[in-house]
C-alpha cells in the first residue's frame, strides 16, 4: 500500500500542506501542519505532518527550529515501518544540518535517505518529491553529480506517479553547476549551462506547462538570467519578475537579492553593485560559497579596476578550493567513521591513503595517472598519452607571484577537462604539466584534441587573471601498448616519447 493511501485521518489538510509547501507558501504550511501535529493521535498523520512541518521549516530557513522539530518527526517517523517516511526524514534532516552548518552529518542523513528511498516497493508522488528533497541536499553540499542523477530519479518516478514533469524541474541544481564552474575558472562552461536553463525557461513562458513551475524554481530561472547578464549575456525576459515571484523561501531570497547584483552589473553600475554586495546577507550553499567573492571581481572589473578584480577573483578560487578540500574530508573522516557500510569504508580508506588527487586543481595526480594507464595498458587497450606543457608559466610566476600561478594552473585545468571527449583522463603530472589519456584513439584523433586544447587556452581572458602574460600550451602526443612484463616500458617509452613531441611543438613558439 503507497504512503498516502495510509494517511487516514486528516488526510484532506495534510493535501493541502504539501500544495502550499510546492506553492512556496512555506509560512501557510507551517501553521497548517502545527495544527495537524496538534490534533492528530493517528500514526501515520502525526508522521506525516511532523515531516511536512521540518520541510515548511528548512524552506523557511528558521534554523533556531530545526532541532526540536527533527526530533519530534524522528518520534513519530519510529512509529511507522514504511520506507518512504524514514527516507524523506533523512533527506530533510539532511538539509537542516547542512544549513546549520552540521556537515558530516548532512552527508551522513543523505546517505540513509537515499537507501531508504531505493527500499520503496510503490513510488508515487511523495517519493517523486522525496528524491527531489534528496537532488536539493545534494545540490547545496556541491555534490552535483549526485544532486543531477537524483533529480532525474525523481522525475522518472513522478512520471509514473503523474507528476507533471515541469513541477520537479529544478532549475537551482543545474544554476549551481553553472556557477561552480565559473567559480573554478570555466566561465564558458558556465554559460553553456546557463544558456540551457534560458532556453528552457523560454519554452516554457507562454505555454500551458509555465502554471506547474514553482516559485522557487522561477527564483532559479529569474537568477540564470541575471547571473548570464553579468557575464555580458543579456536576455529579454524580465528577470526581476521572476525572482519577486517566488515564495517566501530563504534560498529564493537570496537570489533574489544576488540577482540585483548582477542586474547592477550588468546594466553599468558597478559602484551599486559593489555597494549591494556589503549589505547583502546571503546563505554560503544558494550559489556557493564564492559567487559573492566571484560577482564582487565582475563589478571591480566593469569599474576598471583590474587588480581589485584581481583579488576577489582569487579569493573565489579559494573559497572554491576550501569547498573541495573539505568535501574529500568528509568522505575520508566523517562517512568511514559513521556509517557500517564496507564497500563505502574501504573506498574511502583507499582513496585517502593513495592520495590520488591533486589538491591545487582538483584532477588525478601523477600516482592516479600512472595506476589508470597501467591497469589500461594491462587490460591490452590502445591509447594515446599526451604531455600538455604551459607556455609562458614562468613568466606568470616572475611578474604576479605564485599565487597568480596557482590561478592560472586551476583555470588550464578546468579548460583541458571541459575541452575532453566522454571516457578520457586528464591529470596533473606536476608544475605546470598536464597529461591527458585518450583511451581507444590514434593519433590522427588526437592532434584534433590537441587543437581544441590549445584554441580553448588561446580564448581565455588571461589579461584579467594575469595582465600583460599571455599563457599558451604546448602539446605532444605518443601512443602506448603493452602488457605483462613489458608494462613499466611499455609506460616509460610513451611518456617520454610523447614528452619529446612536445618539446617540438613548443620549440616554433619559443623561436617566435
Amino acid at each position: 500500500m503507497r504512503w498516502l493511501d495510509r494517511v487516514k485521518d486528516q488526510a484532506d489538510e495534510l493535501a493541502f500542506v504539501r500544495r502550499l509547501l510546492q506553492l512556496g507558501q512555506s509560512a501557510e504550511a507551517l501553521d497548517v501542519a502545527d495544527k495537524v501535529l496538534a490534533t492528530t493521535s493517528d500514526s501515520n498523520a502525526r508522521a506525516d505532518a511532523a515531516i511536512l512541518r521540518l520541510n515548511a521549516l528548512v524552506n523557511l530557513g528558521h534554523t533556531a527550529a530545526y532541532s526540536a522539530a527533527v526530533n519530534v518527526a524522528f518520534d513519530a517517523v519510529h512509529e511507522v515501518t514504511d520506507p518512504y517516511p524514514h527516507g524523506q526524514l533523512h533527506a530533510l534532516v539532511a538539509l537542516g544540518a547542512h544549513h546549520q552548518g552540521a556537515l558530516e552529518r548532512c552527508v551522513t542523513h543523505l546517505v540513509l535517505g537515499a537507501r531508504a528511498l531505493g527500499a520503496v516497493e510503490e513510488p508515487d508522488a511523495d517519493v517523486a518529491w522525496a528524491w527531489h528533497d534528496l537532488a536539493m541536499a545534494y545540490s547545496y553540499l556541491g555534490f552535483h553529480g549526485w544532486a543531477l542523477g537524483a533529480i532525474e530519479h525523481s522525475r522518472e518516478v513522478g512520471a509514473v506517479a503523474g507528476v507533471p514533469d515541469v513541477s520537479l524541474t529544478s532549475p537551482g541544481i543545474r544554476l549551481r553547476v553553472a556557477v561552480s564552474l565559473d567559480h573554478a575558472g570555466d566561465t564558458e562552461g558556465c554559460l553553456r549551462v546557463l544558456r540551457d536553463l534560458t532556453g528552457e525557461l523560454t519554452r516554457l513562458i507562454g505555454s500551458d506547462d509555465w502554471l506547474s513551475v514553482r516559485p522557487p524554481s522561477r527564483a532559479g530561472y529569474g537568477y540564470a538570467l541575471t547571473r548570464r547578464a553579468a557575464l555580458g549575456e543579456q536576455s529579454d525576459v524580465d528577470a526581476l519578475a521572476l525572482l519577486r515571484d517566488c515564495g517566501d523561501g530563504a534560498r529564493s531570497r537570496d537570489l533574489r537579492q544576488l540577482g540585483e547584483v548582477c542586474l547592477a552589473i550588468a546594466g553599468g553600475r558597478p559602484i551599486e553593485a559593489l555597494t549591494r554586495l556589503e549589505s547583502v546577507t546571503v546563505a554560503a550553499d544558494t550559489a556557493g560559497p564564492s559567487e559573492t567573492a566571484r560577482l564582487r571581481a565582475l563589478a571591480y572589473q566593469h569599474a576598471g579596476d583590474h587588480a581589485a578584480a584581481h583579488r576577489a577573483d582569487r579569493r573565489a578560487f579559494r573559497l572554491a578550493a576550501q569547498r573541495s578540500d573539505w568535501l574529500r574530508d568528509v568522505y575520508v573522516e566523517g562517512i568511514a567513521a559513521r556509517l557500517a557500510h564496507e564497500d563505502l569504508r574501504r573506498t574511502v580508506a583507499r582513496y585517502a591513503d593513495e592520495a590520488l588527487t591533486d589538491p591545487l586543481t582538483g584532477l588525478p595526480n601523477r600516482r592516479h595517472l600512472e595506476q589508470y594507464v597501467a591497469a589500461m595498458v594491462s587490460r591490452g587497450e590502445r591509447a594515446v598519452v599526451g604531455v600538455a606543457d604551459l607556455d609562458g608559466f614562468k613568466a606568470v610566476n616572475t611578474r604576479h607571484g605564485h599565487h597568480a600561478g596557482d590561478l592560472v594552473l586551476q583555470r588550464i585545468a578546468a579548460v583541458i577537462a571541459r575541452v575532453m571527449r566522454r571516457g578520457d583522463f586528464v591529470a596533473r603530472y606536476g608544475g605546470d604539466e598536464f597529461v591527458v589519456v585518450l583511451p581507444g584513439a590514434g593519433l590522427d584523433e588526437a592532434g584534433e584534441v590537441a587543437r581544441r586544447i590549445i584554441g580553448a587556452v588561446g580564448a581565455e581572458d588571461w589579461h584579467s587573471v594575469v595582465p600583460g602574460t599571455p599563457v599558451g600550451v604546448s602539446v605532444g602526443w605518443a601512443e602506448v601498448a603493452g602488457a605483462g612484463a613489458t608494462l613499466r616500458a611499455a609506460l616509460t617509452t610513451a611518456f617520454e616519447a610523447a614528452d619529446r613531441a612536445m618539446l617540438r611543438a613548443k620549440a616554433p613558439r619559443a623561436a617566435s
